[in-house]
């Protein structure tokens, strides 16, 4: 099987079902940017692999179901608004979400100021899918009268939440310290 249609020579994509739109269609841009999340979580887990901290099995198993679930989220924003999603996103992926979130959140020390996306590799790969995640769900949020029962928008405002929490954990764990913003410039 060739990896090349020549069906997008002219600047038009299919969605699922079929639907022909220009490349630069808000749809496309938001399943687009939700793929680009999941590559930069991809590199986040080669760097984690590469490591040893304590819980690194745990983190590696929920990225990659994160991995798995942006997917699902990219086929929800890819459905046109008169078809049905075929797999749909459920409160359960969220919960879970949530869940982690305060798992990873009871380990680190409280946060009392903004920091800066730094410290280990691995963390500042996770800082940066979490800021392409923020704007997928910026995206997402422009098709929000087309997405009637979705929960892509809310699964991706919680998926920075997560990232971040996690790039905070790999700096915890690793030893690296995060850089405080200073309010003198």
């Amino acid at each position: 099987m060739r990896i090349y249609t020549r069906s997008g020579d002219k600047g038009q994509t299919s969605l699922i079902y079929g639907k022909r739109v220009p490349k630069n269609h808000l749809r496309v841009e938001a399943y687009g940017t939700c793929d680009e999340v999941n590559a930069v979580i991809g590199q986040a887990i080669s760097m984690i692999e590469a490591i040893n901290f304590l819980n690194k099995d745990q983190m590696l198993d929920e990225l990659d179901h994160v991995q798995t679930i942006l997917f699902h989220v990219g086929s929800e924003l890819a459905t046109p608004e008169d078809k049905e999603v075929a797999w749909q996103l459920q409160e359960r992926h969220i919960t879970q979400l949530e869940e982690q979130i305060d798992d990873w959140q009871e380990a680190l020390p409280e946060l009392r100021n903004f920091i800066l996306p730094s410290g280990h590799q691995a963390a500042s790969s996770l800082h940066h899918a979490r800021t392409v995640a923020r704007r997928a769900e910026r995206l997402a949020i422009g098709l929000q009268k087309e997405l009637t029962d979705s929960l892509a928008i809310t699964y991706l405002n919680r998926l920075s939440d997560y990232l971040f929490v996690v790039a905070r954990s790999v700096n915890y764990f690793m030893g690296d310290e995060e850089k405080p913003l200073k309010a003198d410039i």
